[in-house]
């Protein structure tokens, strides 16, 4: 792995070129080897040559951006609170991490797929599927965001397969735990800086006084993630030597390892805790995030590591505030429960308690 300066004017995360895997034998192999101990060390890398146009990266956020700047009263119009399947728009500060209110407005959309029949018999995860909501004041959003998904679902695939030749495993280890219908997820974020006001209601759970924390410590409950960064910082990872920035560098990718690739892999990797500082007043921060995950009916399984990598395997981490489950439908309603309250309140009221 080629060893990156953590000064100040250089980010401390490894960066992988996916194009060296179609180069000669031997730094194919040295590639997978660096890529095994970026997951390894980090949780997290910079992805290069992934073969998505910067273009259409510009133009996706330049969407966001014009979404973001809607009037109050369209962006509500597809609030989250009306979707059972955590689709939609949220408020800053109406998102939770352990307790604790995010500081950013983000739009949710999911796979393009129809809602799952659902009885009180059924797992209570199948009303995790179902349509998005999309604004009917910018429709140029929903084709953009749609081939986005799509494009980031094939780097996605791409990455886990070379994960799975890194960990000495056949190439398509990972199928049978992403289905032909894997857990697609794109959010469009915004994080207001400092001295934006915390709207009403934003503090009501869980209070950090509104703009203690972009988005709070945490891993991310699928697979794999893909962060696209704009142009102001905030993303940090956490390492043995603390947290560390990870700074917006054009053309990549941040890529950070998920809760089921930690199951997976019996802790052999380990899924990336990061957070997002709030950035100072008289800007704000855009980025777009991807996450890959299993199928929702999909029970997780142990893959079977090389002797000499499970012999290194240290478990999944136990946190009593965060239990991981095999179960990628039980894990993934956790998840959701938990970040948004009022969905669950008005949804979820048989897990959660009476609708508000």
């Amino acid at each position: 792995m080629t060893a990156i300066s953590s000064s100040a004017d250089r980010p401390p995360l490894p960066f992988l070129d996916l194009a060296r895997l179609d180069g000669v034998a031997a730094d194919r192999a040295l590639f997978l080897s660096e890529l095994r101990a970026a997951i390894r060390r980090f949780g997290a890398f910079y992805v290069t040559g992934h073969g998505i146009d910067p273009a259409f990266i510009d133009t996706v956020f330049n969407l966001s951006r014009n979404f973001f700047t809607l009037p109050e009263q369209d962006k509500l119009s597809i609030e989250m609170v009306n979707s059972p399947h955590f689709r939609g728009y949220t408020r800053a500060g109406w998102e939770r991490t352990r307790g604790l209110a995010d500081w950013r407005e983000q739009l949710d959309i999911g796979a393009e797929r129809p809602a799952l029949p659902w009885s009180p018999d059924s797992p209570p995860w199948v009303r995790l599927q179902g349509p998005n909501q999309w604004p009917e004041t910018l429709p140029e959003l929903r084709p953009a965001v749609l081939r986005l998904q799509d494009q980031l679902t094939a780097v996605s695939r791409r990455i886990l397969s070379t994960v799975a030749v890194a960990l000495r495993l056949p190439e398509d280890a990972f199928d049978p735990i992403l289905t032909d219908q894997p857990t697609q997820l794109v959010k469009l974020i915004r994080y207001p800086g400092h001295d934006a006001v915390a709207p009403e209601g934003a503090a009501d759970e869980g209070s950090n006084d509104g703009v203690g924390q972009g988005v709070g410590p945490h891993k991310d409950s699928g697979l794999l993630t893909l962060v696209l960064q704009h142009r102001q910082s905030g993303l940090q990872i956490e390492t043995d030597q603390g947290w560390t920035d990870v700074p917006p560098v054009r053309g990549t990718f941040v890529v950070n390892a998920g809760e089921l690739l930690e199951l997976a892999t019996d802790g052999y990797f380990r899924a990336a805790v990061h957070r997002v500082v709030t950035p100072p007043a008289g800007v704000d921060r855009l980025s777009t995030a991807f996450f890959l995950g299993a199928g929702l009916d999909v029970r997780v399984p142990v893959l079977p590591l090389p002797d000499d990598l499970a012999a290194e395997a240290r478990g999944p981490e136990r946190d009593p505030l965060n239990p991981l489950y095999n179960s990628v439908g039980e894990n993934t309603l956790k998840s959701r429960l938990r970040s948004h309250p009022d969905v669950a309140r008005r949804h979820y009221a048989d897990l959660v308690g009476a609708s508000a």
